[in-house]
């Protein structure tokens, strides 16, 4: 089995870790919010959930898959 690395939107190529610098600069707390200040998100929409524990955990750097309210 291979050992997965998930850090970013894949769609727009912008890693979570850029997300936080934007989320903690502009106090953003949710998606829709951190989407107002930087194109992200708007195709798949699977990042969504890892941007969403990003924002609540400060995490950047993911090993397991994240669906749904994770």
């Amino acid at each position: 089995m291979q050992d997965i690395r998930i850090d970013r939107c894949y769609c727009f190529l912008c890693t979570f870790a850029e997300l936080k610098e934007v989320a903690e600069a502009t106090n953003s707390t949710t998606v829709p919010e951190l989407q107002q200040h930087v194109h992200f998100g708007t195709q798949c929409e699977l990042c969504h959930p890892y941007t969403r524990r990003m924002l609540r955990t400060g995490e950047v750097v993911f090993t397991e898959i994240v669906t749904g309210e994770d």
